[in-house]
């Protein structure tokens, strides 16, 4: 049952749909699509989605016909998808799949080299009666990289979003440390302090690389859905945060 004022938003990584490498991966897209309904989220941000691949799409018989974001939206919600990497075989980037309805999105490119495309979609919704802006980030693998795309996400939300709007950025941060934690605060940015959220890897969680952070919010909770039906269909376990507005 959900409250009206209470926002509950789910990040993950999905890793392209598929797991393993070689003749032994396997195709995990429609477990996938039974596991984002299963979260109940109003808004579920997703990183490492597959516009097309035709490389998979030509081995796999099952392929979805559809791009992963439209494929996944449970029935009623919104997919909103941007290309972050052009790739041999096809195009990789970030989600949104939203229950409220949106109101607009755009897509910035934060790459910091060459070797790895990157980029940011920002989302508005409608929720509750209340505009909220959602940013929907993957982060390089390079320390200094994950630095400078801090920078230019504070760059864009100065630009972007409204000073009193509430706010959210979720995905994956790629982040071992507390560095961003504590750039992401310096602009107000909060997440709900839960020291056992780890999501990562998904068969063994070491460490948080993926988190919820919001502006305007009042963090609730910070949830990780375990077992293995879900270390089964990524890399990453799905984080999932409660937010009062």
């Amino acid at each position: 049952m959900q409250h009206d004022d209470i926002l509950r938003v789910a990040t993950y990584n999905i890793h392209k749909g598929v797991q393993g490498i070689g003749p032994a991966r396997r195709l995990e897209i429609h477990n996938l699509g039974l596991a984002v309904e299963q979260l109940d989220a109003d808004i579920v941000c997703l990183q490492e989605v597959r516009k097309l691949h035709r490389r998979e799409a030509a081995y796999f018989q099952r392929w979805p016909d559809v791009p992963q974001a439209e494929f996944l939206a449970p029935e009623g919600y919104e997919a909103v998808y941007r290309t972050n990497a052009f790739t041999k075989h096809g195009e990789h980037g970030n989600a949104l799949l939203s229950r409220w309805p949106v109101i607009g999105h755009q897509h910035e490119d934060i790459s910091d080299h060459r070797f790895e495309q990157r980029g940011l979609l920002h989302v508005e919704v409608n929720a509750h009666g209340r505009n909220v802006h959602v940013i929907v980030v993957h982060l390089g693998l390079i320390p200094g990289s994950r630095v400078r795309q801090i920078e230019r996400l504070q760059g864009f939300i100065d630009r972007e979003v409204p000073p009193g709007a509430p706010l959210i950025v979720a995905g994956d941060f790629n982040d071992w440390g507390q560095q961003l934690k504590r750039m992401l605060g310096g602009f107000s940015l909060y997440e709900f302090e839960e020291p056992r959220a780890f999501t990562y890897p998904a068969r063994l969680p070491l460490t948080q690389l993926d988190h919820v952070y919001a502006r305007g919010l009042t963090p609730l909770s910070l949830h990780v859905p375990r077992g293995r039906i879900w270390w089964r269909m990524s890399d990453h376990l799905p984080l999932i945060a409660e937010f009062r507005l």
